[in-house]
């Protein structure tokens, strides 16, 4: 197919488009037009022998649809490909009426406006073939053929349509989360699905959501029942680690790195801000079923979908109580896991927040103290539980992966781009004063303040409470560890603050 003799027609009222259109099919060799409505299209149309027209929907003057009606009276073999942002019902069956070819949803890859170009261009070809060399009956198969496809896409703009408005309607985090894994049943036929956060900080997968079992019978899903085993989820953090691009593996049976049980598997990573936030993988276990390439291609439409309604939310408001809560119940969890330690978040809160009063703390820094003590061992809950429980010392390995606390909780709470500060906070609360802290090594003000008032609250409760390897010290022995450590461990102004607030009696309240 020579380009050279191929003359486009794009339609569209942004003159942006246009112009990217019309610079990127030139420098493919196309002999490009442009109009920015029906009229002006039409126009061009009874001067230039046009052999493909793309053209948006909604256009002031003349609209795409009442332009490809036009074209089909006047040239019914000409190929119109229809461009849209807001797909429905109505228009998929309207475009169906007049003889629309192919129908792209906005934003459109201009590598994918090529690839529809030449497919429909063949097609025209053996079209008008058929029509002056074929048999009657061969040509009303074609056409049969040809009305299927259309049908077909109708069918995929309706499920596209049916995701976007289930996403639409959440106003919830949470909802987003186990909208994906239902959506992944429902639309994909998948026998299980999950949703996991994903820590870039240590590479690890944090069950979310997943799957309801109901109507299966108990153990169906072995493994899979509770979330995803061991080896299956070391491919999948090397896979997401290598290339954050969704796969699809169609027979999981010939991989030696997915558990045995799975047939056929894909995951998707949720990108928000181009960085990864979780990761929703879907299995087949019946040997005779597998995804498709159209699967994987709607999973991601799915989590692209996910990935807007949780920045929606979020620009909303309603993000903020749902994520909040979200996080806390992690907190909880953590703490469910290791009795000695229930309560500790609530309390190191309230210890800095005392002590960020007594040093003239604004209005917004105490909220965002608050917050940050609340949620500051959050990254604990990416510590193996022989670790984080074991009630004697630790070893040199295990204390360094005790370390990396800190950076995997604001990993987590920096992933959603709404706190900063008190990300600083949780990645920063065991800093020291003299620069020997982790993890970063920061020293004196390098520390931001806010930083530096946590680490005694957290320091303070920690002695001064029930451990797993230790009994609580006395209260008097705590302030003496304090006063020894100002200056190194602590800053001095921080210590003398918490010291001012214990006179007045104020630790007892919690």
């Amino acid at each position: 197919m020579d380009n050279h003799t191929i003359k486009i027609l794009v339609v569209d009222d942004e003159e942006g488009i246009l112009d990217v259109a019309e610079g990127y099919f030139q420098r493919k060799g196309y002999e490009v037009y442009t109009a920015g409505n029906g009229v002006e299209a039409l126009d061009i149309i009874k001067r230039v022998k046009i052999g493909c027209i793309f053209t948006d929907i909604n256009m002031p003057v003349m609209d795409g649809l009442e332009l490809a009606e036009r074209v089909r009276h006047l040239e019914s073999t000409l190929p119109v490909v229809v461009m849209t942002g807001y797909p429905s019902l109505e228009n998929s069956i309207q475009t169906l009426k007049n003889g629309v070819v192919d129908y792209l949803i906005k934003p459109v890859n201009l590598e994918q406006m090529e690839l529809t170009l030449r497919r429909i261009l063949r097609e025209r070809e053996l079209f008008v073939e058929n029509l002056i060399l074929k048999e009657e009956v061969e040509r009303q198969e074609r056409l049969k053929q040809l009305n299927h496809e259309l049908i077909q896409r109708v069918k995929d703009v309706n499920t596209l349509n049916r995701v976007m408005e289930d996403f639409s309607t959440l106003d919830s985090t949470h909802g987003v989360y186990d909208k994906v894994v239902d959506l992944g049943v429902e639309e994909l036929k998948a026998d299980k699905v999950f949703f996991h956060f994903y820590s870039e900080t240590d590479h690890s997968l944090i069950l979310i959501a997943q799957s309801p079992v109901e109507g299966k019978d108990p153990g169906e899903f072995g493994e899979f029942e509770e979330d995803i085993p061991q080896k299956t989820r070391e491919y999948i953090i090397d896979a997401v680690q290598s290339d954050d691009k969704p796969f699809l593996i169609s027979e999981s049976r010939a991989n030696d790195r997915i558990d045995d049980q799975v047939n056929s598997c894909m995951v998707v990573p949720l990108k928000i801000k181009d960085n990864i936030f979780g990761v929703a993988s879907a299995f087949i276990f019946e040997p005779d079923r597998s995804f498709s390439e159209k699967d994987i291609y709607y999973m991601t439409f799915i989590t692209q979908k996910a990935a807007s309604g949780i920045e929606n939310i979020a620009l909303y408001g309603n993000i903020i109580e749902n994520l909040v809560a979200t996080l806390r119940a992690f907190v909880t969890a953590l703490e469910a896991r290791d009795l000695y330690t229930k309560k500790h978040s609530t309390r190191v809160a309230k210890c800095a927040h005392l002590i960020a009063v007594e040093m003239g703390c604004s209005q917004e820094e105490l909220e965002i103290i608050d917050f940050a003590g609340s949620l500051h061992d959050i990254g604990k809950i990416g510590i193996p539980d022989d670790i984080l429980l074991k009630p004697g010392k630790l070893t040199a390995e295990e204390y360094e992966k005790i370390k990396e606390h800190p950076a995997i909780g604001a990993d987590i709470v920096g992933k959603l781009g709404v706190w900063d500060r008190e990300m600083e906070i949780i990645r920063y609360h065991h800093e020291r004063f003299d620069g020997k802290g982790y993890p970063e090594g920061l020293r004196g003000e390098e520390i931001p303040r806010l930083a530096r008032i946590m680490s005694v609250a957290d320091c303070y409760d920690a002695m001064a409470s029930d451990r797993s390897y230790r009994k609580r010290m006395e209260t008097d022995l705590v302030f003496q560890i304090l006063r020894e450590n100002s200056g190194s461990q602590f800053d001095p102004e921080v210590v003398d603050a918490f010291l001012k607030i214990a006179d007045k009696g104020l630790l007892h309240d919690f």
